[in-house]
């Protein structure tokens, strides 16, 4: 049985009006794909993360601090999604090896340790199972060539090099809570194993779907 690495943005299922339709039809979707493949799941810390950061960074707060906290959130929106699918584990990996080693068929954590997002840590799982494909799924349809959330003319790239992401956005992790697309730890480790990525938006549960089916979908594919 194949595997897959889902790095899904926490801002993506934990935003301001919270879902319960989309909770329910996300579990309903991976619960019939997890017959046809083993699911790694890798749940982000969104805007709840990025709040506490934003108040610890306030308060003088040093940036490995910050990252611990983004941290602890990540694992707390893992274990909300795990307990919703009732198929998963019941303890929340702490590290990409124990992950690895967990039996379940769909495998949800969050982050790991402070100097990264939790798309490096998908990207990380992905090398050691040998996935078929990493899905990166963010609020935005894609890779843009600005920021579609503050330019309304941005244009979704189709494919992008993996070589070109690295040379606009490096390889470095800059500071904690950093609303980025793709980080650079992750790009770096993509490049590195030749990890098959695509980028797409995470509500969109049709377009997800099609990705890891591997049908046309809407978003972006890195080419490595």
């Amino acid at each position: 049985m194949e595997s897959i690495v889902i790095s899904i943005g926490g801002s993506v299922i934990f935003s301001e009006d919270i879902d319960i339709s989309y909770f329910k039809n996300l579990a309903d979707m991976l619960k019939k794909l997890c017959k046809k493949f083993k699911i790694y799941i890798v749940i982000g810390g969104g805007k709840t993360a990025r709040t506490y950061i934003n108040l610890g960074r306030k308060l003088g707060f040093d940036e490995k601090i910050l990252d611990e906290i983004g941290i602890s959130i990540t694992r707390v929106n893992a274990k909300i999604l795990a307990t919703t699918l009732g198929i998963s584990n019941c303890n929340i990996p702490v590290t990409t090896d124990e992950a690895k080693n967990t039996d379940e068929l769909i495998v949800v954590m969050g982050g790991t340790t402070p100097g990264h997002s939790t798309d490096m840590v998908g990207a990380e799982l992905a090398e050691k199972i040998n996935a078929c494909k990493f899905i990166i799924a963010t609020n935005v349809d894609g890779v843009f060539d600005e920021d579609p959330n503050k330019y309304s003319d941005a244009k979704q790239l189709k494919e992008v090099s993996i070589k070109q992401l690295i040379s606009e956005h490096g390889i470095d992790w800059s500071s904690a809570g950093k609303n980025v697309v793709i980080d650079g730890p992750a790009l770096e480790i993509i490049n590195r194993a030749k990890i098959p990525t695509f980028v797409l938006n995470g509500k969109r549960l049709d377009q997800l779907e099609k990705a890891i089916t591997g049908q046309d979908f809407d978003g972006t594919i890195i080419n490595l």
